[in-house]
């Protein structure tokens, strides 16, 4: 089994995620500069398995694509040419921006800690990762 690797996509940063080979746990990994992330995933995947990219949809409330879902698209096609052997599934990432900044407050860290912007983008992307295993998991269980 390999890893999955979740990906908060943004204009200037990029924040990632990923579960353990079992596919357990979701952990902050790193966020990294929207520039570099193909050789960043390169480097990754040649070093670790990887089952799975996991990408956050942008959507509106009224469930349309929202403004940053015109970045988005492109690097999910770009992803897919690029790592034709590796799946991608896509996963609504509405609210995962306030619930990272929600758990920085309630993990008592400073206002000046809350500010860093990287946090917030690894963050949403470990809340988007545990998301998705969570809903995973719940599927399995009422296969059963």
């Amino acid at each position: 089994m390999g890893r999955i690797v979740s990906i908060d996509y943004g204009k200037k940063r990029t924040g990632i995620a990923v579960t353990d080979e079992l596919q357990l746990i979701a952990n902050a990994l790193c966020t990294v500069p929207t520039k570099d992330i193909f050789p960043f995933l390169t480097e990754y995947t040649a070093k670790e398995k990887v089952e799975l990219f996991l990408v956050g949809k942008a959507m509106r409330l009224d469930n349309t694509d929202s403004e940053s879902a015109r970045y988005i698209e492109p690097f999910v096609k770009k992803l897919a040419l690029a790592f034709p052997s590796i799946d991608i599934a896509r996963m609504d990432e509405r609210f995962t921006s306030k619930m990272a900044f929600q758990t920085m407050i309630d993990a008592g860290l400073r206002k000046k800690a809350r500010q860093n912007k990287a946090l917030v983008d690894t963050l949403s992307a470990t809340i988007l990762l545990q998301s998705y295993l969570e809903s995973m998991d719940y599927k399995k269980r009422k296969e059963k």
